[in-house]
């Protein structure tokens, strides 16, 4: 918090003008990353990155030059991890330090930063892949922009060399974007200014490789490699989950808190009926629980007897939890119109937060609760199905959800999740997934086996296929499939929002009317199946608690340790220290 106030003009008489100055140095910590919808809201974004960049390469200066007198050992003793393109700004600041604090040449800074900093790229979203417009940063940062500017006219003299005369390809490649106003491309400047540039699964980093940059791929092959995602155990099942935890070090032991490869062991508990009577009590008391939670905070009575299939993350449409919603309304509308009841009673749980200036994502939060309003006061369906949204998602709320559930909901459009940890979080709990090929989807799948996993959808490539020679037509689907074409029917109409009756036309619309760019109804027809096959394993359970088994018995691939371990060696360069040497 700033101190500063100017009392000379306080006592003036002018009050406001007193605290500008310090009104304008706390702004940047009240809220991080504003809405960048307007000037000010941008302008403020890129001053809080590189305030948060600034302190932390101060604090690594600090920390370094007290037991260094150069910077010949910089990179050996410091290493950077971009995570996405918000920290990008260290390329150019670094080069700064490096430069105009310490004297150092050109060459030698960019030898130095090179080989201190590594790029993340967690997904494959625009708004992971920052731009800054030209003005802007000038007028913000403009020595960083003039330090950018001989970055990139040095690296376009590399593309020359390598592709003389291709000037798309020299324009595709370029840092600066061409346009008006011009921009700077802060993925670029990352992956120019860094050593090592990987995704965070095995499909995703594949991506990053041939449809986000291939350029530079081609141009450095050796930079590229793959970080799948993982997760701490100790969070997200000793301390989440502790009468799970429990339970497994009765019959394994503790090893598995350091080393989750040990819950291979579990394995041959799997058909074990005492082992299975067990684990499913621990599944129902975290449902008896979260069910708790669900009335203190929605009202709804949810049966910890039904099939808790849920569905927490972030909003946002590439997850579709609208997919999630056009399959309860089929379900509803199998029950109410067709009289066909479900295999067994299901709770549709929501959770999740959407970024304020995403108003299809808040829109999806109202169509969640417009639909669950409906069925859950329908009395025909109140044996059969309830829809919750829990509000207020966070890190607390998910060591009671994910305990809970039976059923993982991970069905983005194949190509669009990066990784994900939701789903190695979940199926650590002994939930069984429900998911589109895609992300860490793809690997879960592996480890736990094909039979112990609700794998459906079209493939990345295919999807690319389509997209590429525009063959999706979601209105064939609706032709072909009469249950689908009844869902799209009910949403167009104001069944399921009478007091908003134009709250699914937009939906309608981007479905119907502009090419459902997420591939919903391509998918929603094996959706469907999928999702009544799970249904009915979840009526045998012994089967269901035997893959619930083993879906945490083969999760030891998915521990964050594996994952540092490998930032470790292959990025950063730098060996454990064993307990017990020096």
């Amino acid at each position: 918090s700033s101190h500063e106030f100017d009392m000379e003009v306080f006592s003036k008489g002018d009050y406001l003008q007193a605290v500008e100055q310090k009104v304008a140095s706390e702004m940047i910590s009240k809220v991080l990353y504003p809405s960048d919808s307007v000037e000010r809201g941008r302008e403020l974004r890129l001053i809080q990155e590189y305030f948060l960049v600034a302190c932390a390469l101060e604090d690594i200066f600090k920390t370094y030059l007290s037991t260094h007198d150069d910077f010949d050992a910089f990179p050996s003793k410091v290493a950077i991890q971009l995570n996405d393109t918000h920290p990008t700004l260290a390329v150019a600041e670094l080069m700064r330090r490096l430069m105009d604090d310490h004297d150092l040449s050109w060459t030698q800074a960019w030898e130095i930063t090179q080989a201190t900093l590594a790029y993340t790229n967690h997904t494959l979203l625009p708004e992971a892949l920052e731009k800054w417009s030209l003005p802007l940063f000038e007028h913000v940062l403009p020595r960083h922009l003039s330090l950018i500017y001989d970055i990139n006219h040095r690296f376009l003299q590399t593309v020359t060399t390598t592709w003389p005369g291709d000037l798309e390809r020299m324009r595709r490649l370029s840092i600066i974007e061409e346009g008006e106003p011009k921009h700077v491309r802060m993925a670029h400047l990352a992956i120019v200014g860094s050593h090592s540039v990987n995704g965070v699964s095995r499909l995703h980093s594949e991506l990053v490789k041939t449809s986000l940059v291939p350029d530079f791929y081609a141009l450095w092959p050796e930079r590229f490699n793959n970080k799948t995602n993982g997760i701490t155990q100790r969070r997200w099942l000793l301390q989440a989950n502790p009468a799970l935890a429990g339970l497994i070090t009765e019959t394994l032991g503790e090893a598995w808190i350091t080393h989750l490869e040990a819950l291979r062991e579990l394995e041959s508990q799997a058909q074990d009926a005492a082992f299975q009577q067990a684990f499913m009590e621990v599944k129902q008391t975290n449902k008896a629980r979260l069910a708790q939670r669900i009335e203190q905070t929605t009202g709804v009575r949810a049966s910890p007897d039904s099939l808790f299939d849920i569905q927490v993350k972030r909003i946002h449409e590439y997850k579709r939890q609208s997919l999630n919603l056009l399959h309860i309304i089929h379900t509803y509308l199998r029950l109410i119109e067709d009289r066909t009841t479900p295999p067994v009673p299901r709770t549709f749980i929501f959770a999740g937060k959407a970024a304020p200036e995403y108003w299809a994502a808040k829109q999806l939060i109202h169509m969640i609760h417009s639909v669950a309003e409906v069925i859950n006061n329908d009395v025909r369906a109140a044996d059969w199905m309830k829809v919750v949204f829990i509000p207020d998602y966070r890190v607390s709320l998910a060591e009671i959800i994910i305990p809970a559930a039976d059923l993982s909901e991970q069905i983005s459009t194949a190509g669009k999740e990066a990784s994900g940890t939701g789903n190695m979080k979940f199926a650590l709990n002994g939930a069984l997934t429900i998911g589109t090929y895609d992300g860490a989807n793809i690997e879960i799948c592996e480890e736990v086996g094909e039979d112990n996993i609700f794998i459906f959808g079209l493939r990345a490539e295919t999807i690319e296929t389509m997209r590429r020679q525009g063959t999706y037509h979601p209105q064939a689907y609706c032709k072909r499939e009469p249950e689908l074409a009844r869902v799209m029917a009910a949403l167009r109409s104001a069944r399921f929002c009478p007091k908003t009756p134009d709250l699914f036309s937009w939906f309608y619309n981007a479905l119907m009317e502009h090419g459902d760019y997420y591939f919903h109804l391509a998918d929603l027809a094996s959706y469907i199946p999928a999702q009544l096959h799970a249904a009915e394993v979840y009526t045998q359970p012994a089967l269901w608690a035997q893959k619930a088994i083993l879906n945490v018995a083969r999760g030891g691939k998915f521990s964050s340790d594996r994952t540092v371990r490998e930032y470790a060696c292959d990025i950063w360069k730098i060996q454990p220290v064993l307990k017990g040497r020096q």
